[in-house]
């Protein structure tokens, strides 16, 4: 769907998109920009996005949360449930598939918790393939970024132990991971899935629509079982 005159203007900070090219020119921006960019004389940054995401299939999930496991082992070299940066929600009242939720950071196209950090803590990484990643040795643990996040749970997280925020790097800074991290490398969650329930992507999902990255990463053989898209209706 095309967008108005007046929501393009709304996107480009008030300009349209000729006059926001030219604005950007001048600035000595470009779009393939690998870093964000708070345009001169206004209000409104600018990002690349992100070359990578994780989507998951509810369906899959087991609930087993093997996952947050391991995302807190790469990261912190410690089992802990309350270090991962990938959230498993469970609700006994609800039936399958929507009694379990997985909460993923959606590396979203224009971050909140980007443009919200005062130290530029909260950043988009060009060595890492524009992740939005927090550092921790910039983070003052204001928890701004958190309060930006539009989703619930939050993909932030303050961690209590070094009193600074956290979130998926998508495996880009993992001290305690033998391998390559990042778009083009390894995520430790999607490795550890024993059901195949994460995957990571390089297209970026719909934004603003939370069931965007809940998607059918089912094969035949779980196709035989019935267990389709149409049969599971999933949940945001």
């Amino acid at each position: 769907m095309n967008s108005t005159p007046e929501q393009e203007e709304a996107k480009y900070g008030g300009m349209d998109r000729r006059t926001f090219l030219k604005t950007l020119a001048a600035a000595g921006v470009t779009a393939s920009a690998g870093a964000a960019y708070m345009l001169p004389g206004t209000n409104l940054m600018i990002m690349p996005n992100s070359k990578g995401y994780l989507v998951v299939d509810m369906a899959k999930c087991m609930g087993c949360v093997s996952c947050m496991m391991t995302c807190s082992m790469v990261h912190h070299g410690e089992a802990s449930l309350s270090l991962s940066r990938i959230q498993i929600q469970q609700d006994s009242f609800q039936s399958f598939p929507n009694d379990i939720h997985m909460a993923v950071c959606h590396q979203c196209e224009d971050a909140p918790c980007v443009k919200a950090c005062p130290v530029e803590a909260d950043h988009v990484d060009i060595l890492f393939g524009n992740v939005r990643i927090i550092d921790p040795d910039r983070c003052i643990g204001c928890t701004q970024c958190i309060d930006a996040c539009p989703w619930l749970p939050k993909r932030l997280q303050f961690n209590p132990e070094t009193k600074k925020v956290q979130k998926c790097d998508l495996c880009a800074n993992t001290p305690y991971l033998d391998e390559k991290g990042g778009p083009g490398g390894t995520q430790s969650c999607v490795k550890v899935c024993p059901t195949g329930a994460i995957a990571f992507v390089d297209k970026m999902p719909k934004q603003n629509d939370p069931t965007a990255y809940n998607v059918n990463l089912r094969d035949d053989g779980w196709k035989a079982l019935g267990m389709t898209t149409q049969d599971y209706k999933l949940e945001g």
